[in-house]
């Protein structure tokens, strides 16, 4: 069964946190909570996510400097990064977080329809990238058997150009190899 999609919600307030759950909720992603930006960069260490919910401003480590560690990981770079803030309709904020690689920044108050849509969409992007990746490998195997297999073959088939007392059965035991994948 695929991996559930991730979506890592960053944000100093408890409140705030457990609103982006009820908001989230429903959706096929889950949801990881964590209080600082810190704690966010560590979460990534260890889990994957289709998107990251970041609150802006936050004491220590704000949502800037943690989006722009998030960026220079070769591990997350790729993530995307939806900026969430209290602070006024600051165009200087905005783009300070799109200069750092978000792919978006909402102000509070926003519509959680909205935010919805938008987790739906960078899971949906996610899912179907894990897809592809699962595909993509399965692709890399059946190319190594039949390069294995193919190598068995011509093998066998030397074998039996080479006309030795044994090369019958030499070339039936490569074929055997061959049908059985080793």
């Amino acid at each position: 069964m695929a991996e559930r999609a991730k979506a890592l919600l960053v944000d100093d307030r408890r409140d705030n946190l457990m609103a982006l759950e009820a908001i989230l909720q429903g959706l096929p992603v889950q949801a990881v909570a964590v209080e600082s930006g810190e704690a966010a960069l560590k979460q990534l260490l260890v889990d994957d996510f289709a998107v990251i919910l970041l609150d802006a401003q936050m004491p220590n480590m704000d949502g800037f400097e943690t989006a722009s560690h998030i960026k220079r990981r070769e591990r997350t770079r790729h993530v995307p990064i939806l900026f969430l803030t209290a602070a006024d309709r600051d165009a200087q904020l905005a783009l300070r977080g799109y200069a750092v690689g978000a792919v978006d920044y909402l102000t509070k108050p926003f519509d959680p329809w909205v935010l919805r849509a938008k987790v739906s969409i960078f899971v949906e992007l996610w899912t179907k990238n894990q897809l592809l990746k699962a595909q993509a490998e399965a692709t890399r195997e059946r190319d190594a058997q039949w390069t294995r297999l193919t190598e068995l073959v011509d093998e066998a088939a030397r074998v039996l150009r080479s006309g030795g007392p044994d090369a019958a059965a030499d070339a039936l035991d490569l074929l055997e190899k061959a049908r059985w994948g080793q």
